[in-house]
């Protein structure tokens, strides 16, 4: 071989090492499965936000570059988290609708809505008591529709204490969107 081929051999195998160096490299930075993400806030997924403003936009992708796939108009309304990317939250809201919200837009803040899939465009909805105390027996202290927004207290798998507007009590866990089945809330 001449000395021209040994030096064609040697950038190329050389080249090949810089690839391969890269591409490991590269791998060791990839997340592992669904776990990790790119900046990511370390907070659990899924977890449940709220938005902090009454005007907020959902996207079809996680950037402004991305088209608005619906325009929420309610402060306070419950959201899924389900994966995060930099700044960008993708989340589901209680119809199952998903995109992306920017993470500035969000709350920790925790609040549910009340039997969200029992309201019907053609029926009035379902009224819901919320109790003086943590059982069905107890006192009244307000009855309010399906769909709405209860700021939560705390939960103890089975009750929540809520706040809605003036009135304080409680509402079975099972009948609110915004929080885990047998979740608990201190």
């Amino acid at each position: 071989m001449t000395n021209t081929g040994h030096l064609k051999r040697a950038a190329i195998c050389a080249g090949l090492a810089c690839l391969l160096a890269g591409a490991s490299n590269l791998a060791a930075a990839q997340p592992s499965g669904d776990t990790a993400v790119p900046a990511g806030s370390g907070l659990p997924i899924p977890r449940f936000v709220s938005l902090k403003s009454d005007r907020v936009n959902m996207r079809n992708g996680p950037g402004t570059d991305y088209p608005t796939g619906w325009v929420y108009r309610r402060a306070g309304l419950p959201l899924e988290v389900i994966k995060e990317f930099e700044g960008w939250r993708q989340v589901r809201d209680a119809d199952g609708a998903e995109g992306w919200v920017l993470q500035a837009f969000l709350s920790g803040r925790r609040t549910a809505l009340v039997l969200p899939w029992e309201r019907k465009a053609s029926k009035a909805p379902p009224i819901v008591p919320v109790y003086a105390s943590d059982s069905a027996s107890a006192n009244i202290v307000a009855n309010v529709e399906a769909g709405v927004i209860a700021n939560l207290s705390s939960c103890d798998g089975r009750w929540c204490r809520v706040s809605i507007e003036q009135y304080r009590g409680y509402v079975e866990q099972k009948k609110l969107w915004g929080v885990y089945d047998g979740e608990t809330i201190k």
